[in-house]
């Protein structure tokens, strides 16, 4: 395809590069980052954005864009904090939602713990196939609207929502059908075989069985943030966890041994009206049991479902965000051709990086139940203690679009070289309290369950060796961030490549199957592959071939003046 516009489509993308944006490599090794794909994983809700142009053709007539503090210039402290701490934020809603389920799956069973770190990989690599278009769209958006090309934003949007749409129907349909064929290739354990994998599997039909309402979030979250709002994501997502967090134990245990019930018993106010009698009350009168693991991936889909609709409202109602109409969502052709040239670099990223995880699951269902268990339990720790360096990740994301949209090549640069520094300090500092801390950490996920000590001890030497990569992995973020903001994905999926089948897929087999380190060449292994990605990151970056930006002049957002 040409690099040049369309003469029938004057607001299409003009010399776009073949690369897109990520949402970040997958740290915590369980294939999903935190925001999924599209971002928050991504994907200022204060408005930290571009210019202050109004959008033409915003919903309503003569609607303008809330005006928005430019990125681009004065400080760069300020609009990388505002733009990074709602990232956290939301980072840390959406381990919340990995957090509950495993709280209160480990009062279910320690299979039913394993059962999702199982599902996850398998899970990640259809959402994969569409997260690189999700991404495309964030950095179309990044750039135009630091070139104050607000039209094009939103067309841009608008289009990358009518796309992923699509695709997400053909992943749910797929991927439901999918699920009992490919666990049954895994070379498991007997006992995992006979009590993880079929848990496994009903929840990820579940899962796939509402995969489109999860993608509405992650296409307006990232959207959003490509635009230069985190906050207004933020929000979204605290409605949709509360909601999550309100159902899970009802969903999962129903009125039958209900842990929330015994715990509120336990709190002075609430525990005189007696929540265990009103337990057995409830029960008689509704014979009510929950649906186990399955009732854990309905309240997702239903939570994900309201942030969706949420997202929609302020994206088509509002004047938040780029100006996006319903009239965008026709779909051109040539303008979705843009996107997938532009998005399929970060759509193979996302995919290979899926199959890495797959691969690793397949080595670690070798092991027994405990050590299954533990690597679910340890990897959600630590993708919650890499929050800090997610945030900055995806900041500088948003921070070198913009700012190489509005052609600032030398502050895009700068920006990324703080950035940089502050991940390092501020992870090795986790580092620090997550080795300090880690065994009261570990054992509150698990309830007196069978393989409740072997699963913590496991899980506690998980995360103490793991902890030596911190550091680097915030080094790496905000490197791999600085590329995707760029335009440069081709580059971000060579070093991801590496870093996931080199320094981890590589190292483990070669630890566990080779020099018999067991359960710890796992574990050693998965730290090495952050370490190699930080390492290659910064020697790359240090070559200066990534500050041109992918887009040209955008059209103006306002009609030219006619002349008397």
């Amino acid at each position: 395809m040409s690099d040049e516009p369309s003469e029938d489509r004057p607001d299409s993308p003009p010399g776009v590069d073949g690369n897109g944006p990520h949402n970040g490599d997958d740290p915590d090794g369980d294939g999903l980052d935190g925001s999924g794909p599209g971002g928050s994983d991504s994907p200022g809700g204060d408005g930290s954005g571009g210019s202050d142009s109004p959008g033409g053709d915003g919903p309503g007539d003569g609607d303008e864009r809330v005006p928005k503090e430019s990125i681009t210039e004065g400080s760069l402290v300020r609009p990388l904090f505002q733009l990074a701490w709602p990232i956290v934020v939301i980072q840390l809603l959406q381990v919340t939602y990995n957090v509950v389920d495993t709280l209160y799956l480990g009062r279910l069973s320690a299979e039913a713990v394993g059962a999702i770190s199982l599902a996850f990989p398998l899970i990640f690599l259809l959402i994969a196939v569409a997260g690189g278009f999700t991404t495309a769209g964030a950095i179309l958006v990044a750039q135009y609207t630091g070139a104050d090309g607000d039209r094009s934003a939103g067309l841009v949007a608008g289009q990358t929502i009518f796309t992923v749409s699509v695709l997400s129907v053909f992943i749910g349909v797929a991927g439901y059908f999918y699920t009992r064929p490919a666990l049954e290739l895994l070379p498991s354990d007997p006992a995992t075989a006979a009590t993880v994998i079929p848990l496994a599997a009903d929840y990820m039909e579940v899962i796939f069985a509402g995969i489109p309402l999860m993608f509405g979030f992650f296409v307006f979250s990232a959207l959003m943030r490509g635009y230069g709002d985190t906050r207004t994501p933020m929000a979204v997502m605290l409605v949709s966890v509360v909601l999550n967090v309100l159902l899970d134990p009802f969903l999962i245990f129903g009125f039958a041994d209900n842990p929330l019930f015994e715990w509120l018993a336990g709190v002075p106010a609430v525990g005189a009206v007696d929540p265990v009698a009103l337990e057995a009350t409830l029960f008689a009168a509704t014979g009510f049991t929950g649906y186990g693991i399955e009732g854990a991936a309905i309240a997702t889909i239903f939570s994900r479902g309201v942030a969706t609709a949420i997202g929609i409202w302020l994206l088509f109602g509002t004047g938040l965000g780029p100006a996006v109409t319903v009239s965008h969502l026709v779909p051109d052709l040539g303008f979705i051709r843009d996107i997938f040239r532009l998005g399929l670099p970060s759509s193979v990223e996302q995919t290979t990086s899926a199959l890495a995880m797959i691969t690793l699951t397949a080595m670690v269902v070798t092991f027994s139940p405990p050590v299954v268990a533990a690597y679910g339990l340890g990897n959600r720790l630590i993708s919650l203690v890499f929050l800090p360096a997610m945030g900055l990740g995806r900041a500088i994301d948003t921070m070198v679009g913009q700012n190489l949209g509005a052609d600032r090549a030398d502050r895009a640069a700068r920006s990324v070289k703080l950035a940089t520094g502050t991940g390092a300090g501020v992870m090795f500092l986790v580092a620090v309290v997550a080795v300090a801390f880690t065994e009261p950490i570990v054992g509150a996920f698990l309830g007196d369950v069978p393989d409740a000590p072997a699963t913590v001890g496991y899980a506690g030497e998980y995360v103490r060796i793991r902890s030596v990569e911190f550091a680097f992995i915030g080094v790496s973020q905000v490197i791999l961030g600085a590329f995707r903001g760029a335009g440069n994905t081709k580059t971000a999926m060579v070093i991801s490549i590496l870093t996931l089948w080199v320094g981890r897929v590589a190292s483990v087999g070669y630890l566990v199957f080779v020099v018999g380190w067991g359960e710890t060449g796992v574990w050693v292994g998965m730290a090495l592959g952050n370490i190699l990605g930080a390492v290659i990151g910064v020697a790359w970056f240090a070559r200066g071939t990534w500050t041109e930006r992918y887009i040209e002049e955008p059209e103006p957002d306002v009609d030219p003046v006619a002349s008397d």
